[in-house]
């Protein structure tokens, strides 16, 4: 809501560059700031955060029991990166990171331009993206709040954000220049995949366990992020202008192709859960400060194997202690 306006005002500059030019400018410079924000204030995990005390410190590091997915290690560790790559989840995820992304190439490059397409005038457009940034905005903090209130729903919060971006490209693609009422819903609503993509990567991050992994899986779904925004802009050229029907089909087939990776995804992580709970693993077994166990390895384990278990001492902090499942006095 508020870049619009900016760039309605440094779109009345009349100086050496073009006026978009001073626009990326302001973007861009604010955005090397805010890294410089993040690099030096945000804690890259919970050992490194400030302003804790021993047992806040302990407290913190033992809520990720719950899906063994360990703290930090400053190890490369190259069968991590193996199993990553072995990983079915961690394709889906990359695949679903690059098919809903090229939906931003007419979002965030010809938004304006699309608007302008409709009757008005360049900066007019630019003012008319405000409600965008409300709308989406809205459904970016809104997805990731309701799966942190409501269990078990991420992958169908990514299918209905999908879903909403197929509409808006169904919009865009199908309605006549003259519905100008439904064309700016469709701009509106194209990039609600925003809110699937910030869901997608808690989604990965609370599925993958092992430190080497874990960050070699999100360095890779930052591959897909890249390259579905590289190709989202290719697909639209200035010779299929100004319906560009040939870009629309491939953004409504590879936004539905998301969508039903994410179920897809839902029910593989529902057969994996189920063959764990064979095992008899129980699911929070802590791993925290054991990190050569990454999530394959923790479901592989069977009854009569030694686990890892995190226990706390009010005189010597914390310790590892092992216990042998297979005997009649496991503790539990």
């Amino acid at each position: 809501m508020f870049t619009p306006l900016v760039n309605f005002g440094l779109g009345h500059i009349h100086g050496t560059l073009s006026s978009w030019k001073y626009m990326y400018l302001f973007a861009g410079s604010i955005t090397v700031l805010w890294s410089a924000v993040v690099l030096f204030c945000l804690p890259g995990d919970p050992t490194r955060a400030k302003g804790l005390s021993e047992r806040e410190l302990y407290i913190t590091v033992s809520r990720l029991q719950s899906n063994n997915s360990g703290v930090r290690n400053v190890h490369f560790k190259p069968r991590q990166v193996l199993e990553t790559l072995m990983d079915l989840k961690f394709w889906l995820v990359l695949a679903m990171s690059i098919l809903l992304m090229i939906a931003n190439g007419p979002q965030s490059t010809f938004q304006a331009i699309i608007i302008n397409s409709f009757g008005f005038s360049p900066l007019n457009s630019l003012l008319l993206l405000m409600l965008f940034g409300f709308i989406i905005g809205t459904i970016q903090l809104l997805a990731p709040y309701l799966a942190y209130r409501y269990k078990n729903i991420r992958t169908y919060l990514v299918f209905c954000c999908q879903c909403l971006s197929i509409m808006a490209s169904l919009l865009l693609w199908l309605l006549p220049r003259s519905a100008l009422g439904g064309l700016l819903v469709g701009v509106y609503f194209l990039g609600s995949f925003g809110g699937s993509y910030v869901v997608l990567m808690t989604i990965q991050v609370a599925n993958t366990a092992g430190y080497t992994k874990r960050a070699f899986s999100s360095a890779g779904m930052f591959v897909g992020y890249c390259l579905g925004n590289v190709i989202g802009p290719l697909l639209f050229k200035p010779e299929d202008a100004p319906r560009y029907m040939k870009a629309w089909t491939i953004v409504v087939i590879t936004s539905c192709t998301a969508a039903v990776l994410s179920i897809f995804y839902r029910f593989l992580c529902i057969c994996e859960n189920k063959r764990r709970d064979a095992t008899g693993i129980v699911e929070n077994y802590e791993h925290a400060f054991e990190d050569d166990l990454t999530d394959q390895k923790v479901s592989s384990y069977s009854l009569g194997s030694k686990l890892p278990v995190l226990t706390s001492s009010a005189n010597d902090g914390v310790r590892i202690h092992i216990f042998d499942t297979s005997t009649s006095d496991c503790p539990r």
